[in-house]
This record gives C-alpha cells, structure tokens and sequence, in this order.
C-alpha cells in the first residue's frame, strides 16, 4: 500500500470503528428496550389488576394489547424500515414507545392502561428490525457476524434481568415503575442515534401489504377479544359473536389476499416446504404453551401461594439462566447433528416438567412442588429453542430468511397471543389450585404435541444450516423467553 493511501487507512480506522461503536450501542439499546419490558409485566399483573380492577380479564388484556400489535406489525416492519429509512423508523419507533411507556405509568384506567400497551407493541415491532437492519448497513460484512452476536447476547440478557428488576420495583416501588424505567435508555438512544449517518436505502423500495396488515389486526382483535370476554360475558352474547365473526372472516380474508397478491406480507408457498412448514407448526403448539404456562406460573405464584413480585421473579429465574447458559451449545449440537432430536425431545422434556407441577395443591412446598418442573420446563426450553429457528431458516433459500424469521417470530407471538386469550376459559375464571392444575396440563399437552409434530415431520437430510444468516437467526430471539443465540 503507497505511504499517502496507508496514511488514509490509519486516520479513517478509528472513525469506523468510533461509528460501528455507536451503532452497536444505539441497536442494542433500543431492542434492550422492548424485550426488558416483555420479560417483566407478567410479574406485574396481579398489582396491575389490584389496583384497576377487572381480574384476570384485565391481566389477559394487558398481556395481549401488546402481543396483538406487535403480532399484526412484525411482518410489515421490515419492509416499512427498508422503504422509509431505518434510523428514520428506529426514531419513530423510540418515540412511540417511550411515549407509550409514559403513558402506562400514568394510566388512570384499566382501560387506558390497555391502550397504552397497544401503542407499545407498535413501537416495539418498529425498533427490533430497524435494529438489525441498521447493524447490517452501518457494519462491514466481515465484522456483521460478531456484531450480531454481540447484539444478541446483550439483549438476551433482558430476559435473565427483567424477573429481578421487576419484582424490585413492583416490591419496593410500585407497577407503574416497571414501565417508568423504560424512559431513560429511551431518551438515550434517540439522542445517540443523532449522531449517526442514515445508511443508503435499498434501490428497489419495497411495497408494504396494507391491507394484508389491517385484515390481520383486526381479525386477530376479533378474535381475541371474543376468547377473553366471551369467558366473562358469555359467548351467546351479541357483541362477543359479532367480534368472533368479523375476526373469522378477517383472517379468512388475510389468507385469500395473502394469495391474490404480487407483493405478500406472508408468502404462504414458502410453507410447502418440509421443514418450514412442519417447524412452525411445532412454533405455535411451543410458544402458546410457553405464553400460557409462564403467565399461570407468575399469577399463581402471587395470588394463590401468595410470593411476592420478587420472590415469584426469583422463583422463575431458573428458566431464563439455562435458557443462557444452554441454548448456545445446544445450537452448536444441532448444527453438527440436525435438529430433529433436539426439536422433538426438548418439548416434551418441557412438558414433562408442567406434569410435575401438577403436585401444586394445599400445604404448597415450592422446592418440591414447583421447583423441578420449572428446571425440567427451563432444560427442555433450552434444547428446543434454537435447533427450532435454525430448522426453519434452514428450510428456506438465504434470500428469504429475512422474511422467514418475520413469519415464525409472528407466529410465535399470534401463538401467545391467543394462549393467554384462552388462559381465562381454561382456568375457569378464578386461578386457585384446581385451576392451576388445569393450565398445566392444557400447558403440558402444547408442549408434547410440539415435540410429536417435530419427531414425524422434521428432517435432517432436509436441513442446510449454510443457508442461515446471522441477523435471522437474531431476529427471532424476540420471544416470550427466547434466550441468546
């Protein structure tokens, strides 16, 4: 290299690596953000509700207000960042979110409390893959591998933080708080973020499926609304069959345009492919069993046993530590031998350990009672949970892991979403023992049919891990527990 070019290298390298910095700094705080915040409202729920009202309708809601908009949002948001900017709708998304923190920590209501939760999910399904798409324009392709690394284990330590820092704050503080310390990194990263240079936009914009989106928010609405307040209501009544309906129809809609359009937010072919398809099948029995299972354990912990916030957070720690511990090197296992053992042994190990919760009952000893089945429960987690994202990205050609990551990460949440929307039927509308026991094993049943569709439909000669890219692979760690690749 001539003196005068190697001069040029030297004095530019400390700004590259000054702006990587920076960006890796800005992505990882705004998706620290949105998954701080779902890994600790479930501890939250019974102060929420004993001090609004409403019981466990207003617990469900407050779950799936988030998860219905983040759900509807996900599929979209990729291509919403590509057409307008990623810095431009990481900012939007900043803003919608603390702004929707605020005003959940000043909610006078249940019913604006709901609301409020709503507007998060939108701004959370705008930060986590504006986050991405920003590491992968603003590093070089050489360091975007440990980039995303980096990315996702600090964000994966949300999930291991949030059971402590929320049954802090809700003990020593108040719930409210648990949304109040959203502002600051919020405040944070959008002031970091304008110090960086908006990368160059794709030369193709992307056409977005509006009405793809509407139809899949509302018949998701309907229907959810119909689950959660037909068990309080009744489902005879007009308003809940009108809702279930008008969400029936939606979705039917969805799948009818989602196959008469050019530019589809889902593309269902993709789902004739084995593993693909049979991968995200074993995603929604896993993922409605992980949304029901662990918000029955951080209800019944608190007001049936009668833990406190941080107590219950301290009881279920187990889950996210092995899910941080183990995931890794499980992935690394599944990569040499296929995920077919993996994906259809680690469900059933996790449902299993509901089994053993079924002991839960009067003259409650949690050692004995609830402590194995949450490690049995966190093991099986840990085998499943990574073997799942790389068997389906795998499937797909690695121009399509983008939007292959897009649709499992919505599934999982749709999966969730109507979990908890069922949870109330299941309970019966009051959680005590019995009723417990009742999600456990309705929990327990998820989980093993997860592992019995994965041990009759994946397979291993089927699956090219080479086709996986690193920011896919992250971009479906944004789960309920989902631990760090």
């Amino acid at each position: 290299m001539p003196v005068s070019g190697y001069r040029r290298f030297m004095s530019t390298a400390p700004a590259r690596r000054s702006s990587t910095t920076l960006v890796m700094v800005v992505a990882i705080l705004a998706s620290f953000v949105a998954f701080l915040d779902g890994s600790v409202v479930n501890l939250a729920l019974p102060a929420i509700s004993g001090d609004l009202g409403g019981g466990l309708a207003t617990q469900q809601w407050v779950v799936d207000a988030y998860l219905l908009t983040l759900g509807a949002l996900i599929l979209v948001a990729g291509a919403i960042s590509d057409a307008f900017g990623r810095l431009p709708v990481l900012r939007i998304g900043l803003i919608v979110f603390g702004l929707a923190s605020l005003a959940c920590t000043l909610a006078p209501s249940a019913g604006f409390l709901i609301i409020a939760r709503g507007l998060q999910g939108v701004g959370a399904a705008l930060l986590v893959p504006s986050s991405l798409a920003l590491i992968n324009s603003g590093v070089g392709p050489d360091e975007q591998p440990k980039a995303i690394g980096t990315w996702t284990a600090w964000t994966g330590t949300a999930f291991v933080v949030g059971p402590l820092l929320g049954g802090v704050l809700v003990d020593t503080l108040n719930w409210r708080w648990i949304f109040a310390v959203n502002v600051v990194p919020v405040a944070v990263t959008l002031l970091l973020s304008q110090r960086l240079v908006e990368p160059p936009r794709p030369t193709n914009r992307p056409r977005i499926d509006v009405p793809g989106a509407v139809l899949a928010a509302a018949g998701l609405a309907g229907t959810v609304y119909a689950l959660i307040e037909g068990q309080r209501l009744g489902f005879s009544e007009p308003v809940v069959t009108v809702a279930l309906g008008v969400g029936v129809a939606c979705i039917l809609g969805l799948g009818w345009r989602e196959t008469h359009t050019d530019h589809p937010m889902i593309p269902l072919r993709m789902f004739a492919v084995r593993n693909f398809g049979v991968g995200n099948l074993a995603t929604t029995f896993i993922y409605a069993g992980v949304s029901m299972g662990m918000l029955a354990v951080a209800l019944f912990l608190q007001e049936v046993v009668g833990f406190s916030a941080l107590e219950a957070g301290l009881a279920t720690l187990p889950v996210p530590v092995l899910s941080f511990l183990i995931a890794r090197p499980v992935g690394v296992l599944a990569g040499k031998h296929g995920p077919h053992l993996f994906m259809a042994a680690g469900p059933i190990i996790a449902g299993i350990g509901y089994l053993l919760m079924l002991a839960a009952g009067p003259g409650f000893n949690f050692w004995t009672q609830m402590f194995p089945g949450l490690v049995l429960f966190g093991i099986g987690l840990s085998v499943t949970v990574t073997p799942l994202t790389s068997a389906i990205l795998a499937a797909v050609d690695r121009e399509q892991s983008g939007i292959g990551s897009a649709i499992n990460n919505a599934i999982s949440r749709v999966a969730g979403l109507v979990a908890v929307a069922c949870t109330g039927i299941v309970v019966g509308g009051q959680l005590d023992y019995e009723g417990f026991r009742r999600v456990a094993l309705v929990t327990a049943v998820l989980f093993i049919a997860g592992g019995i569709v994965s041990a009759v439909g994946i397979r291993n000669r089927e699956h090219h891990p080479d086709r996986v890219t690193p920011d896919a692979a992250a971009a479906c760690c944004d789960r309920v527990t989902a631990p760090p690749r």
